[in-house]
């Protein structure tokens, strides 16, 4: 005789949309679970959501056969069932694509096996609409959570929106704008001064820096940063020394003609990312300017372009991945997060060296 079902795993569930799985000729739904496994539809619903009213062995027979036909419950459908949504957001402004997939991966590392699906919304921050655009992003897709990434992380009125729609949110930023609940703070001045320091070494004094928009916080993190190392070492770094780009490497390519034009030449450039640094590398060649004989150049974020230029360009590491799953765990574990853990919720730059710096000539 059958076990006899219990009057826990009789009881109501709510029920759950499938996203299509192959399975024969046609594609498999709840109902194909159920009846394959010999149990109820409301069994796996509540396998699915992972109540404790269901029997091991029930379970794990469920939980095989899901796998076996590739069945994958989906998440908005989830989201109606239980009156709440399975889906992370995350907002950005920012002009770096590999900055965007790195944080993308970092979530997504975050996020696996836990039911949770990533959505993305691209916002231009500088349209007096893009707040509302969010609001209507989050409200529509119901969202559980919304990582901000800089440069939307540092506008107190957007985090200040999330509040009034009650809705959790983490900030990526390069100091703390946030209750320690909410920041993952990356120090971007501490890496830039490490930059300072090493050019210092080698002996460089007539030094340039190419930075981000004034608009962004890690732009000015990472020039004050500089500009402060610097200092201590006895180096001033004139006005004429330090060109506003756009984190672009259309904008590091105009910074670049600009200071490498004339016969007054810096021996070394700093720039605030990579992209950047690219571009002053796309200027020296074109000018004969040799890396890193007559020019020293330094990057920030260690992102993959680094080491793939020519000759492999020395740059601060910013753990971008890191930061994307740290960001979105905080989403799913706000429990977890406590105030007095701050530190934990940091991620440190340091400098990469590789093969674009050398004494000045």
């Amino acid at each position: 005789m059958p076990p006899r079902k219990t009057s826990k795993e009789s009881a109501p569930a709510p029920a759950i949309a499938a996203t299509p799985a192959a399975i024969g000729n046609k594609v498999a739904t709840i109902n194909d679970i159920a009846r394959l496994a010999g149990v109820s539809k409301k069994t796996v619903s509540r396998i699915i959501n992972r109540s404790p009213l269901v029997r091991q062995d029930t379970r794990e027979k469920v939980e095989t056969l899901m796998r076996e036909v590739g069945y994958v419950p989906d998440p908005m459908a989830r989201g109606l069932a239980f009156r709440k949504s399975f889906l992370i957001g995350m907002v950005y402004d920012n002009p770096t694509a590999q900055y965007i997939v790195n944080m993308q991966y970092g979530a997504l590392d975050a996020i696996r096996d836990s039911g949770f699906e990533l959505v993305v919304h691209p916002c231009d921050s500088r349209s007096p609409g893009y707040i509302e655009g969010v609001r209507r992003f989050v409200q529509q897709q119901k969202l559980y959570g919304v990582m901000l990434v800089p440069r939307v992380s540092e506008d107190q009125a957007l985090a200040d929106m999330l509040v009034g729609i009650d809705c959790r949110y983490s900030r990526i930023a390069a100091v703390a704008l946030d209750e320690a609940s909410r920041m993952v703070v990356t120090h971007d001045r501490q890496g830039a001064a490490e930059a300072a320091d090493y050019l210092q070494s080698l002996g460089h004094r007539d030094i340039a820096l190419i930075t981000g928009p004034r608009t962004y916080r890690s732009a000015h993190e990472r020039t004050s940063g500089f500009v402060e190392a610097l200092a201590k070492g006895g180096i001033s770094l004139p006005e004429s020394r330090i060109i506003e780009a756009g984190y672009t490497f259309e904008s590091g390519v105009a910074a670049a003609e600009s200071l490498l034009a004339g016969n007054r030449r810096p021996t070394a450039i700093f720039c605030g990312n990579d992209e950047m640094a690219a571009g002053v590398y796309k200027v020296a060649l074109r000018a004969g300017i040799s890396i890193p004989q007559q020019l020293s150049v330094i990057g920030f974020d260690d992102s993959p372009l680094a080491s793939r230029l020519w000759p492999a360009l020395s740059s601060v590491r910013l753990p971008i991945r890191d930061m994307g799953r740290i960001a979105a765990s905080m989403l799913l574990q706000p429990d977890a997060v406590s105030a007095s853990l701050l530190a934990a919720n940091s991620v440190h730059p340091h400098l990469v060296i590789r093969d674009s710096c050398q004494p000045p000539p």
